[in-house]
């Protein structure tokens, strides 16, 4: 019997050995055991390389403006493990988690004692909680995909409506090594019949999503042909605006407060696919529910300011693609200012292709670190990078925080990024500083 969130939180992470298994046997065998909530709980699916969570959150906020009950399931978690299942933004209480824990404790060892079911993984069993744990408690769930999305285990939804925000190559073990290959894990997702959103994904990835689209009889919605997002720039308030157009509604000078341009047009996947939900459900679009939607945004670590004086900014650009985003948007939006950057990441991740990226930035000093994770970078690899100008090597991220700040003046850039593991315990240590 469990007690504690903190042994809740323990016995999950015991599966953590399994690592990644694709596949639905395990999840459907489990859902099965509960009398498949996933069932009870209408939904939306997202899934994608990059941008996935930030959707989920606009996609929240604006179908919370309409006074439904939201639930959430995201990963990987920032501030609280418990963020993985929310309901309208609010982590699953610990006493929820432990008692979840116990109902599911012997149904997973049940499972263990099959050998053609045994190992379950950590993110399975929280897709199962998430489903049961939404049943009966709210009104729609958004979904996030782990990696790919056919054999992903929250494909045993049958959802209203989904989407894929983005292809790029990530889980190159996994899911292919090319774009197109990539994409036909992702398109695994939607369903017959079951509108399907995509937003701004090159053309040879696009078209296996279309493909599979026009065999499924799904309706499809791609962006800069079903919806625009036109790109407007910051505000005073560093606020980025756009403007929105679909075949329902064409909404000028939006404001959302994550930055970045690619934000925008997350946001733009995020607004399709609450055009295409008011459609559903028949109900009247409101502009005033868009734009106090959006602006209630909040999700950590996605271009976000977590220090005004010096300038701090965090962003999970956890792979190459992302990178590509993160480094666009400093020499957009931070071309005039020296940048510096604190840089980690896991071994699983195309870390040379990160740092070939980082260094074509103008004026950008980078260090590169490690930090507490089991798959983390090994500073030995490294060593060499230590005698190039603009890049310095730091065994202890505390101290290269510390020295990056002292040397900063009072209009330079921090850029916090790499890992989103890495990124979250730097920001648990600064909220205990502050």
């Amino acid at each position: 019997m469990i007690r504690t969130g903190e042994e809740a939180v323990a016995w999950i992470h015991t599966r953590r050995k399994f690592g990644s298994r694709p596949g639905l046997d395990r999840i459907e065998a489990l859902l099965k055991m509960l009398n498949n909530p996933e069932d009870d709980v209408k939904s939306i699916h997202i899934a994608g390389t990059n941008g996935k969570g930030s959707t989920v959150m606009y996609l929240r906020c604006m179908l919370e403006e309409l006074d439904l009950t939201v639930g959430t399931f995201t990963s990987p978690y920032i501030e609280s493990f418990y963020e993985r299942i929310s309901v309208n933004g609010q982590p699953i209480p610990e006493a929820d988690f432990v008692e979840l824990v116990n109902v599911f404790m012997p149904l997973i060892e049940k499972l263990d004692a099959d050998e053609h079911l045994q190992g379950i993984t950590e993110f399975e069993i929280l897709t199962g909680m998430a489903f049961y744990y939404f049943k009966d408690r709210v009104d729609i769930a958004i979904i996030e995909a782990g990696i790919g999305g056919l054999m992903d285990s929250t494909n045993v939804v049958h959802p209203m409506l989904a989407a894929i925000t983005t292809v790029g190559l990530d889980h190159v073990d996994i899911l292919g090594d090319t774009l197109e290959k990539i994409a036909q894990q992702k398109s695994g997702i939607i369903k017959k019949h079951i509108p399907i959103v995509a937003g701004d994904i090159p053309e040879n990835a696009l078209a296996v999503i279309r493909n599979q689209a026009v065999r499924t009889k799904a309706p499809f919605y791609s962006e800069n042909k079903d919806f625009l997002v036109d790109y407007i720039g910051f505000d005073k308030n560093r606020n980025e605006r756009f403007n929105f157009r679909n075949h329902q509604f064409y909404l000028k000078d939006l404001r959302i407060p994550l930055k970045g341009r690619h934000q925008t047009e997350n946001a733009g996947v995020a607004l399709e696919l609450f055009s295409l939900y008011c459609q559903h459900e028949s109900i009247r679009v409101n502009e005033n529910h868009i734009r106090e939607g959006l602006k209630k945004v909040r999700w950590p670590a996605r271009m976000e300011t977590v220090s005004e004086s010096p300038l701090i900014i965090m962003d999970g650009a956890h792979n190459p693609h992302a990178m590509r985003r993160l480094t666009d948007n400093m020499v957009h939006e931070f071309a005039d200012i020296h940048i510096h950057v604190l840089f980690s990441a896991i071994t699983t991740k195309n870390i040379d292709e990160m740092l070939e990226m980082l260094q074509q930035v103008p004026n950008i000093k980078i260090t590169i670190t490690t930090f507490d994770f089991p798959s983390s970078l090994n500073l030995e690899d490294y060593a060499g990078l230590d005698n190039i100008d603009g890049i310095t090597i730091v065994d202890d991220w505390h101290r290269g925080l510390d020295d990056i700040k002292s040397e900063m003046n009072s209009d330079d850039v921090l850029f916090i990024t790499g890992s989103l593991y890495f990124i979250s315990q730097v920001r648990d240590e600064m909220k205990k500083i502050h």
